[in-house]
């Protein structure tokens, strides 16, 4: 199945303010003017020490599809305020940007170029809001879902917020970055159908409703689905009925033809309570193996307080904490002007605020990190200009791009680029790899930071400095 986006003219999903200042650019004589514009964000969701990248696989897709057609030139004439000439250019529009991108699944922190787009001043101020909305949504789930499965201390996490979800799209594509963070599946079909991530669930109450008693409701499931077999124990009672008739249900279904539950689940109540109660019951009845899922608006706090309390659950369902980031619902990348280019010269430009985060690094940039040889841990990043090389060989010292006072030297050290090539000139040279891989590709990274950026009160600052070249420019 071809990406949710393709079915879609998503061209013009634009803050208007970007086709008054294109149409300002193109009537200025702007038309082939070099702009060099980063994607960043300033705070990590949830007060985490780190965020996760993701949605650069759809970037890429709308990106490959771009055009404006005639409907949309009609539309923009009616706003009486384009020339023709401009209409003209967007009727003919050719994108021919370069783009470097850190690959979905890295940690990435404050202030580092997520995106560069370099190229003509209109076609990299027209998909600003595509590139914003699209980095900002996954990138927000991604990062939400890790801090829930490092939380589960690996017990299996499933997606299981579509209808919570701020509408289809987030519903698909949260579910998407959900799998990249770590969720090992998603209650979401249509996700399933377009990216081949796992389709989990069974019943809801009403199916226990619908039928006379609870025993011939579970009776029937077991009947239709004895492979696939988790029971809802939480209709009526946990511990009086659920689980007693689940027991029964198994016995009398599955036992005789050799078949083994795959599990039951608590959607409300003190979990901690029951799954200990629902535990001790099922291993009496000969069910060791039958796993114990857990639901009910969780979030990583209570996920982690479960597993303190001794919870006997196996797996979590996470609903509408996850795929909104309930907590902390706006990941808040910006995309900034860092420089423009002038007879083959970058000048750089700068945003200067009261504010000192909303204070911008200008130019055209590399983002490094840098990782200790003999534990593999990523120690630092290292932002340089687009020029520099980086040589680690002896060891590199940076310094605090505030408090420049304060030094470190870094011995010992592989340095890896992050910012990869993604389109030359307008043209896709990057492959996004399959959605395992990515997600694989995760958890790999997330495991070379230390356990102190990874905690989820007062997290270890991560390093991010610039090189001295750079900083002389800022």
């Amino acid at each position: 199945m071809k990406d949710i986006s393709e079915a879609r003219n998503l061209t013009l999903l634009m803050d208007f303010y970007e086709l008054t200042m294109a149409g300002g650019y193109f009537d200025s004589g702007y038309t082939d003017k070099i702009g060099v514009f980063d994607m960043f964000f300033r705070t990590i969701p949830d007060d985490g020490g780190f965020a996760i990248a993701a949605g650069l696989a759809q970037f890429c897709e709308v990106i490959d599809e771009l055009h404006f057609d005639d409907g949309d030139i009609a539309y923009l004439r009616s706003k009486g305020c384009f020339s023709e000439e401009f209409l003209d250019y967007l009727r003919h529009f050719q994108f021919h940007c370069n783009v470097w991108a850190i690959p979905e699944g890295t940690p990435v922190f404050p202030g580092e170029p997520i995106v560069i787009v370099e190229g003509p001043a209109i076609e990299a101020q027209l998909i600003e809001t595509l590139l914003l909305v699209t980095f900002n949504h996954q990138s927000l789930i991604c990062t939400k879902t890790n801090r829930i499965v490092r939380a589960s201390e690996g017990r299996a996490v499933m997606e299981f917020g579509s209808r919570r979800a701020q509408g289809y799209d987030a519903a698909v594509l949260g579910a998407r970055a959900a799998y990249i963070g770590g969720a090992v599946g998603t209650a979401c079909v249509l996700a399933d159908r377009a990216y081949g991530i796992p389709a989990l669930g069974t019943m809801a109450h009403s199916w226990v409703q619908m039928f006379p008693t609870e025993y011939e409701a579970f009776r029937r499931y077991a009947e239709l689905y004895p492979d696939n077999c988790t029971l809802l124990v939480d209709t009526y009672s946990v511990t009086k009925s659920g689980v007693p008739n689940a027991i029964r249900v198994f016995d009398e279904v599955l036992k005789p033809r050799g078949i083994r539950p795959k599990g039951i689940r608590i959607d409300s109540g003190d979990i901690a309570y029951l799954s200990k109660k629902a535990r001790k019951m099922l291993d009496a009845a000969g069910y060791e193996d039958c796993g114990i899922c857990a639901s009910n608006s969780l979030d990583e706090y209570i996920v982690r307080d479960l597993i303190l309390q001794g919870a006997k659950v196996d797996s979590f369902g996470i609903g509408e904490n996850l795929i909104t980031s309930k907590s902390a619902p706006v990941f808040g990348g910006v995309y900034k002007l860092a420089a423009v280019k002038e007879n083959g010269v970058y000048i750089p430009k700068i945003k200067i605020s009261e504010t000192a985060e909303k204070i911008t690094t200008p130019h055209l940039k590399n983002l490094y990190r840098l990782y200790d040889k003999d534990t593999g841990k990523a120690v630092a990043d290292y932002i340089t200009m687009w020029d520099e090389t980086v040589d680690a060989e002896n060891g590199l010292t940076l310094f605090d791009p505030v408090q420049t006072w304060k030094k470190r030297t870094f011995e010992n050290i592989c340095v890896r680029k992050l910012n990869v090539p993604i389109y030359i000139e307008g043209r896709r040279i990057y492959e996004n790899p399959p959605l395992k891989e990515i997600r694989t590709y995760c958890a790999q990274q997330v495991d070379t930071l230390w356990d102190e950026v990874k905690r989820f009160e007062n997290p270890h600052r991560y390093y991010v400095d610039l090189s001295q070249k750079l900083w002389d420019v800022c």
